[in-house]
C-alpha cells in the first residue's frame, strides 16, 4: 500500500484546509486510517482515525470539534477537514494506514509522505 497525501498550506489563523491522502491497492474493511501531525522539535502526535469499514472516527482532544476525518471508498481516499485552524496546528500532517485504532504512531505500518500546513496568526 502506497499513500500520498496533498491539501496543505498556507492559511491564516481561523481558516480551513482539507487534506487528502489516496491510497494505492486493497484497504480492508477492518483497516483504519490515520492522520499524524509533526511540528518541528516534537514528537509526532496522533490527529484522527477512522475505521475504513464502518467510518466511526477518533480525534485527539486538541483536534475534537474543530478536524473532521472522511472516507471515500469509491476513490480509497481519506480526507481531514480542518476549521478554525490556530498557529499551534502549523505542522506536517502524514496520513497512515494501521490494523486498529490507536494513537501511538508505531501502530500504524504504511505512511504517507507528508503535507505541511502553516497557519499564520
Amino acid at each position: 500500500v502506497q499513500l500520498q497525501a496533498c491539501g496543505g498550506g498556507l492559511v491564516q489563523a481561523g481558516g480551513s484546509l482539507r487534506l487528502s491522502c489516496a491510497a494505492s491497492g486493497r484497504i480492508f474493511s477492518s483497516s483504519v486510517m490515520g492522520w499524524f501531525r509533526q511540528a518541528p522539535g516534537k514528537e509526532r502526535e496522533f490527529v484522527a482515525a477512522i475505521r475504513w469499514g464502518v467510518g466511526i472516527a477518533s480525534y485527539a482532544d486538541s483536534v475534537k470539534g474543530r478536524f473532521t476525518i472522511s472516507r471515500d471508498k469509491a476513490k480509497n481516499t481519506v480526507y481531514l477537514q480542518m476549521n478554525s485552524l490556530k498557529p499551534e496546528d502549523t505542522a506536517g500532517y502524514y496520513c497512515a494506514k494501521g490494523s486498529f485504532v490507536s494513537s501511538s504512531s508505531m501502530q500504524y505500518n504504511y505512511w504517507g509522505q507528508g503535507t505541511q500546513v502553516t497557519v499564520s496568526s
